[in-house]
C-alpha cells in the first residue's frame, strides 16, 4: 500500500508539471500586438473661429458612421499599459441642405474621405480584465469636394492636418480578444487642397474643424 501511495503521489506531481509551465506561460490580457475592427458615431463641426452664415443659426456640421481598423503593440508593466497604436477609418458623413440652409460647416460641399491616426496611449488595469486609457496623436482627414449637385466628381479634396486625444475602457474576453469603447476629440488647423493628375497641391491654410466620435471595438491579441 505505502508503495501504491507513492506511484500516486509521484504520477500527480509529474502531471502537474506541464498545467504550471502552462499556466506559468499564458498571456497576460492588455499585452503584445493587437489587430481591432473599428465602428461609431462620428461627427465634424466648425471650430469657433469659422462662421459661415451671419443670417441663420446654422449648426455647421455633419454627421455619419465610422468604421476601419485599428493596431497596436501594448506593453503591459504591472498594472500600467503603454504602447504605439494607428489606425485607419471612413465615415459616411457629407454636407447637405436642411430646409434650404446649406451645412457647408466652414469648407464648402464635401464628403467625409479617409482619417489616418498615429499616436499612442496609457493605461491602467483596474480589473483582472478591465482596463481604462488615454490617447493622443496625430490624425490628417480628407474631405471629397463634391460639385453643386452633389457628386464626388471636381477631382480635388480638402486634406486637414491635426491632433486627436481620446479616453476609452477595454475589455478582456479572454487572454486573446477584447472589446472596447472610447470617445476621441479631433481638430484640424491645417489644411491644402490635392488634386488628382499633374496638377500641383493648393497651397496649405488656416482651418479649425472639431470632429468627435465614439466608437466600439473588437479585437484579437497575437
Amino acid at each position: 500500500m505505502k508503495k501504491i501511495l507513492l506511484g500516486l503521489a509521484a504520477g500527480t506531481a509529474i502531471a502537474s508539471v506541464p498545467a504550471m509551465a502552462q499556466d506559468a506561460g499564458a498571456r497576460q490580457p492588455f499585452d503584445g500586438f493587437h489587430v481591432d475592427a473599428l465602428a461609431g458615431y462620428d461627427v465634424t463641426k466648425a471650430g469657433s473661429s469659422v462662421d459661415d452664415d451671419v443670417n441663420v443659426d446654422n449648426d455647421q456640421s455633419i454627421d455619419g458612421f465610422a468604421f476601419g481598423v485599428g493596431t497596436g503593440y501594448d506593453v503591459r508593466m504591472n498594472n500600467f499599459v503603454i504602447g504605439p497604436e494607428a489606425e485607419v477609418t471612413w465615415s459616411t458623413a457629407k454636407t447637405k441642405f436642411n430646409d434650404g440652409d446649406f451645412e457647408g460647416f466652414g469648407i464648402g460641399n464635401v464628403k467625409s474621405n479617409r482619417d489616418l491616426y498615429l499616436g499612442a496611449r496609457v493605461g491602467y488595469v483596474v480589473a483582472p480584465s478591465t482596463m481604462v486609457y488615454l490617447k493622443g496623436g496625430y490624425t490628417n482627414a480628407k474631405f471629397d469636394v463634391r460639385n453643386a449637385v452633389g457628386t464626388v466628381d471636381t477631382k480635388r479634396d480638402i486634406d486637414a492636418d491635426g491632433w486627436r486625444i481620446g479616453a476609452g475602457v477595454e475589455q478582456a474576453l479572454s487572454s486573446n480578444a477584447f472589446v472596447k469603447l472610447e470617445y476621441r476629440y479631433s481638430n484640424y488647423g491645417k489644411g491644402e487642397l490635392d488634386y488628382t493628375g499633374d496638377i500641383p497641391d493648393g497651397q496649405r491654410f488656416n482651418l479649425d474643424l472639431d470632429r468627435h466620435q465614439v466608437m466600439a471595438g473588437v479585437g484579437v491579441r497575437f
